[in-house]
């Protein structure tokens, strides 16, 4: 089966369900789903066993749930909201067959030592590793462009610290791209096996002085950025990952398009850059 996914985020005022049909009505074999829009669901009174049957209606999978985030807070009042959070989204992941959830470390440690950063992440993580365990689930981290853990080396570093069998990162072309210290080859020699999922996307880096505003400098589609796509995609394949691509566009202008004319075109340019 092609593994090609449209994450949710592409057509972000669309719902859970609507998605699931949006995404196969455009040729996708599955759906990255942003995690705001499961709370939406859940929130309203839906359950999972309603969402598992739209999914089988349309032959579809839910690779993976996007995101827990703030996964690098070491206060108690964050700590338990996000282990009660990694309970709620593992029970619904099991429930649907998904057995993928991201985290998302953000800035709180920000000018601490490295060490301490990883430290202090790997021990929370550690705790919502555990959780999924007993859902099956599995997690992976995203690096943030603009968090202290950016790239790959520190990535790494992470995951060898945090030592659980259920977690390994996502490789997102903008986020690593834009931290300006991973490299293809940096993809291409990681161990594959700790690449859960591909975020297939494009974008631009904003001028200094200016805000970073990432749903502007991701506002592009595939081959209207600053990424050497064709490179990236490449180094990916040599590393030996054979797992879902996910196409994520994040884009506040084509957030306000059409979401069928959006979904078909990311599986258009998927198709064109990831022949699979």
């Amino acid at each position: 089966m092609e593994r090609k996914a449209l994450h949710t985020k592409s057509i972000w005022k669309s719902n859970l369900l609507s998605d699931i049909r949006i995404a196969k009505e455009a040729g996708f074999g599955a759906v990255e789903m942003a995690g705001t829009k499961v709370w939406d669901y859940l929130e309203a009174g839906r359950t999972a066993a309603q969402a598992k049957e739209v999914l089988k209606q349309y032959d579809m999978k839910m690779i993976s749930i996007n995101d827990i985030a703030h996964v690098e807070r070491s206060d108690d009042e964050t700590i338990a909201r996000t282990l009660k959070e990694a309970h709620v989204l593992s029970s619904f992941a099991r429930d649907v067959d998904c057995d993928c959830i991201q985290l998302v470390p953000l800035c709180a440690l920000e000018g601490r030592p490295e060490e301490e950063v990883i430290d202090l992440t790997a021990k929370n993580i550690r705790r919502i590793c555990d959780v999924g365990a007993q859902y099956g689930v599995r997690f992976q981290l995203e690096p943030v462009a603009w968090s202290p853990i950016h790239s790959l080396r520190t990535t790494k570093m992470l995951i060898d610290a945090v030592g659980r069998d259920n977690f390994g990162t996502v490789i997102d072309f903008w986020h690593l791209w834009y931290g300006a210290e991973t490299t293809p080859d940096d993809v291409r020699a990681f161990d594959p096996s700790k690449m859960y999922h591909i975020h297939f996307c494009d974008g631009t880096r904003n001028e200094p002085g200016t805000v970073c505003d990432e749903t502007v400098l991701r506002g592009c589609y595939a081959g209207e950025g600053d990424i050497p796509l064709h490179e990236w995609v490449q180094a990916v394949k040599d590393a030996g990952y054979d797992g879902w691509w996910s196409y994520e566009l994040v884009s506040a202008y084509h957030w306000q398009s059409d979401t069928k004319e959006v979904a078909g075109k990311t599986k258009e340019l998927l198709d064109f850059y990831v022949d699979i």
